[in-house]
């Protein structure tokens, strides 16, 4: 793949097309890059300039993509199998940092994304990654969650959502209900993915808001449970689901922190 800065490049996995975009320095051999993993609504635009202020304070090239079904990726058959973030993790993410030419990364995830990102770091055993931060990740559904999500489903089918999420997917059908129908099935319930924070061997950090309304404190224990590496938390308040975006003044600079530890041997 050609890394051009701030540019949409398309690559193929697994016979799809796949939509990406790179800002700051390309890849090399001795400098990492960040691997951006989106929401489960989000796409490469919908990450806003996040990923040009992150490039911009930590020096590194920064990789977003949009999954199948979302943004300008091509379509995804519906309906998504319940295990379908572990399914990116173990059978899209390898070869997304293969064709990126990733030789070392920090794996960044918001919500779905960060719950792939702690997959992939869990049983993939890929020394490539480096670090892991988490944005509002889920380890095991909540009826808090899902109370969340059936909310927005009526939003999405009874005002103007719909057409707001049009202007960042291509088939905002399959983007959204891809993602809300798997999380509303009552088999959804028993989705836990907290066995693979054990196998993480890499620092990681969390950010939570305290009143995320999509997951409470208690994914945040499950992962001081169930890590074995140095784990940073970063709670905090008012910032909502999307921490990222509601309070980049506290989380931009706790991330661009996080990376320069590890990449000072210092955590």
């Amino acid at each position: 793949m050609i890394w051009n800065s701030s540019e949409e490049v398309t690559i193929r996995v697994r016979g799809a097309s796949l939509e990406g975009r790179c800002f700051g320095p390309s890849p090399s051999k001795e400098v990492p890059i960040i691997i951006l993993l989106h929401e489960g609504l989000g796409s490469v635009g919908l990450w806003r300039d996040f990923p040009e202020k992150l490039a911009e304070l930590t020096g590194l090239g920064v990789f977003a993509y949009s999954r199948l079904g979302y943004g300008n990726s091509d379509p995804v058959p519906l309906p998504r199998p319940l295990n379908y973030m572990a399914d990116e993790a173990v059978r899209v993410l390898p070869e997304i940092l293969d064709q990126v030419g990733c030789s070392s990364c920090f794996l960044l995830g918001h919500s779905d994304g960060a719950s792939i990102a702690a997959l992939y770091a869990g049983r993939m055993a890929d020394d490539r990654v480096i670090g892991v931060g988490l944005l509002a990740p889920h380890f095991f559904a909540e009826p808090e969650s899902i109370d969340a999500i059936a909310k927005v489903k009526t939003a999405f089918e009874e005002t103007d959502l719909r057409q707001k999420l049009a202007r960042h997917h291509l088939d905002v059908e399959g983007a959204f209900y891809g993602w809300n129908r798997a999380w509303l099935d009552p088999a959804f319930m028993n989705w836990n993915i907290e066995d693979a924070l054990e196998g993480i061997k890499v620092p990681v950090l969390v950010i939570q808001d305290k009143q995320d309304e999509y997951g409470t404190l208690k994914q945040i224990k499950a992962l001081e449970v169930g890590l074995k590496s140095p784990l940073v938390k970063v709670i905090v308040e008012n910032c909502g689901h999307s921490p990222h975006q509601e309070c980049p003044e506290i989380t931009l600079p706790a991330i661009s922190d996080f990376f320069d530890q590890i990449l000072k041997n210092s955590i």
